[in-house]
C-alpha cells in the first residue's frame, strides 16, 4: 500500500480471471464489514513474474495480503499458513482446482504448514496423511482467526458457527466402490486370457476388431484385474485429476479409466497449453487408457 492516486494493480503475468479478482476482493472485503483501503495505491505482486497465473485461487491470498498491509491482520500468524480460494462478491469461499496438488507439493517438500481452503477443496487436501487442513466458508471466518485485537470485535458476528473447522483426514483403508468386473463378461475366452496375462505382467495391450465385438467392454474391466493402488499412487493420480478439476472423492483409491474419442488430437492426449494442462494420458496415470473406436486406425498404422 502506498500514497498516490487510488488504484488497484495486479502484476506478474496475471490471466484475465486473475485480474478480475480486483472487483471480487473489493466487494468481499466490504461485504465482510472490513475496511478496504480505497484511498491508497494498491499493488499486488504475484511472484515469480515469468510464471503465468490463472484461476481464482488467488482471491483469498490477495484479500488477506491487503488486510495485513492495512494493519488489520497479524502477519506472524499468517506466515504459518497457506491460503487458496475463490471469493464471491458476498465474501463466501468457492472451491478451486489443484487443492490436492498443493498439499502434495508441500508434503513432498517436507514443509509443515497449515492449509486453509474452501469447502470441497479442503476435503481433497485432507487426503494427504501429514496435512493439517482447515476449512473456511467465508472471508470473515478467516479474518476472525487472524485479526488483530479490536478488529475482530468490530466485525459482524459469523452466521455459521461451523464456518471454520479442521478437516479430519478420512480413513485410507476406505476403498472406492468397485467398477465393472471381468466376471460380468460371458464368453470371450481368448480376450479374457490376454487381459489376465497383460495385468499379471504389467504389459500394454492392443485390442483390434470390428465394432461391437466387445473391445471397449473388456478395456473398461481391465482396471479390476490390476492390484489395489498404494497410497502414494493414489495421491499422485488424484493430484493430476485435481489440477484438471476432475477429481471426485468417490473415485479415491480407484484406478482411473480414460476413453478418449477417436477424433481426439495429440494435444488432447498428452496435454498442452500455457500453463500445461493434463491430457488423457496424464489423467490415466496409474490407471487404464483405451482409445475408443481407434482400432482400425491403429491397425492401418501398424500395417
Amino acid at each position: 500500500l502506498a500514497n498516490g492516486l487510488p488504484s488497484f494493480t495486479l502484476v506478474g503475468l496475471a490471466d484475465t480471471e486473475v485480474k478480475e479478482a480486483r472487483e471480487r476482493v473489493r466487494c468481499a472485503i466490504q461485504n465482510a464489514g472490513l475496511d478496504f483501503p480505497s484511498n491508497k495505491r494498491i499493488t499486488v505482486n504475484l511472484a515469480p513474474a515469468d510464471l503465468p497465473k490463472d484461476s481464482g485461487r488467488f482471491d483469498l491470498p490477495i484479500a488477506l495480503g491487503i488486510l495485513a498491509a492495512n494493519g488489520q491482520l497479524d502477519e506472524e500468524a499468517l506466515a504459518l499458513h497457506e491460503f487458496a480460494g475463490e471469493l464471491s462478491l458476498s465474501g463466501e469461499l468457492r472451491p478451486v482446482r489443484g487443492a490436492l496438488a498443493m498439499g502434495l507439493a508441500l508434503h513432498g517438500a517436507g514443509v509443515r504448514t497449515r492449509l486453509v481452503l474452501p469447502p470441497v477443496s479442503a476435503e481433497e487436501a485432507a487426503l494427504i496423511p501429514t496435512a493439517e487442513v482447515y476449512r473456511a466458508q467465508h472471508l470473515s471466518d478467516v479474518v476472525t482467526r487472524f485479526a488483530k485485537p479490536g478488529i475482530a470485535s468490530s466485525m459482524p458476528p459469523a452466521t455459521d458457527a461451523n464456518g471454520w473447522s479442521r478437516v479430519v483426514p478420512p480413513s485410507h483403508a476406505q476403498r472406492a466402490s468397485p467398477g465393472p468386473d471381468l466376471s460380468d463378461v460371458k464368453g470371450q475366452a481368448a480376450p479374457r486370457r490376454a487381459l489376465e496375462i497383460a495385468a499379471a505382467g504389467r504389459h500394454s495391450l492392443l485390442l483390434v476388431g470390428p465394432p461391437g465385438t466387445g473391445k471397449s467392454m473388456l478395456a473398461q474391466r481391465f482396471a479390476a484385474l490390476l492390484p489395489d493402488m498404494t497410497l502414494d499412487e493414489a495421491l499422485e493420480s488424484a493430484a493430476i485429476a485435481s489440477v484438471a478439476g476432475r477429481f471426485e472423492l468417490a473415485q479415491w483409491m480407484q484406478r482411473p479409466t480414460r476413453s478418449p474419442h477417436h477424433t481426439a488430437t495429440s494435444v488432447a492426449l498428452v496435454g498442452g497449453g500455457t500453463p500445461p494442462r493434463p491430457g488423457e494420458i496424464s489423467l490415466a496415470h496409474h490407471g487404464v487408457l483405451f482409445l475408443d473406436e481407434l482400432a482400425e486406425v491403429k491397425r492401418s498404422a501398424l500395417e
